[in-house]
């Protein structure tokens, strides 16, 4: 494979911090556009959404700051009665969840989220509101045996992971709003994260990112388990009705969250959620991860 074939996220300089997508428009409306941003966790509490002195997590920094950057407003709570109040206000929901949202979790000061305000959540998106998850988003309402509404939204369900390594990344959406920079590369190397791997893809899904499964490494059990299967989708788009869903399972590792790979990528989603710009989201998953179903099984 020639250098020009991959590109690790260390040299992606030249993406610019500030890089907004191509076609990036603001809103039609002269206010600017609200984001829900949501991180209430039960049981396990990712760092990067863990309140510092200052009240906020390191992801909640980063994403007032893009919000900043691209003219959007970003609400930073862990209050699960959010969702029993006035939606109206926010054109999108940007989830790092993890768990039942409708249980008490290890954080008794973070109220849970009500039943009805977990169905106004998935009604508002159907009807045209935006939806942006990170990571742990696709272990909420997980449950591993049926498929919840919510899981169903997102478009994957988390099954495990392994230990944090370097991870190759196929594109095979170059033309999705956030991908210009690196458009004519066949891939990105990212130096370290915590790889997540699903089941329960849904058919409708526009992969943007590939999990390349050959080149991780099969450090422990856990990875020989879990990374013993075909390439997957990392990141995507769907549709919800009328609503519009993106995912990446980024956001884990600290560094990433202001590197300017990922910020590009996912100013790109949001964009995209939010409506400020269009894409091709025909869905691609049975032809650029054909093997997404085999899901490997333990003896």
């Amino acid at each position: 494979m020639q250098r020009r074939d991959f590109l690790r996220i260390s040299g992606l300089a030249a993406v610019g911090a500030a890089a907004f997508p191509q076609a990036w428009t603001p809103a039609a409306e002269k206010k600017p556009q609200k984001i829900l941003y949501y991180t209430r966790s039960t049981g396990y509490e990712h760092s990067a959404v863990k309140l510092e002195n200052d009240g906020l997590s390191i992801s909640d920094k980063a994403m007032i700051a893009l919000g900043k950057r691209a003219g959007f407003e970003v609400t930073c709570t862990k209050d699960g009665r959010v969702f029993d109040g006035d939606l109206d206000q926010y054109d999108a929901f940007a989830l790092y969840s993890c768990g039942n949202q409708c249980v008490a979790g290890s954080h008794p000061q973070d109220p849970t989220m009500t039943p009805e305000g977990k169905q106004r959540l998935l009604d508002a998106v159907a009807a045209g509101k935006g939806f942006v998850g990170f990571h742990s988003a696709a272990d909420t309402f997980h449950s591993g045996r049926e498929i919840d509404p919510y899981v169903a939204l997102v478009g994957g369900e988390f099954m495990g992971h392994g230990s944090q390594q370097p991870g190759r990344l196929t594109i095979t959406s170059p033309k999705f709003p956030g991908m210009e920079k690196v458009a004519d590369q066949e891939a990105v190397t990212i130096d370290r994260e915590e790889w997540y791997t699903f089941r329960n893809f849904g058919r409708d899904l526009h992969v943007i990112l590939v999990q390349d499964t050959e080149t991780l490494k099969k450090v422990s059990d856990q990875d020989k388990f879990l990374h013993s299967r075909p390439p997957f989708p990392q990141t995507w788009a769907r549709k919800q009705e009328q609503g519009r869903v993106f995912y990446t399972s980024f956001g884990h590792v600290h560094e990433v969250w202001t590197h300017p790979f990922f910020e590009s990528l996912v100013l790109g989603g949001i964009a995209w959620a939010l409506r400020n710009v269009e894409a091709d989201v025909t869905p691609n998953i049975e032809q650029v991860t054909p093997g997404a179903w085999d899901v490997p099984k333990r003896a």
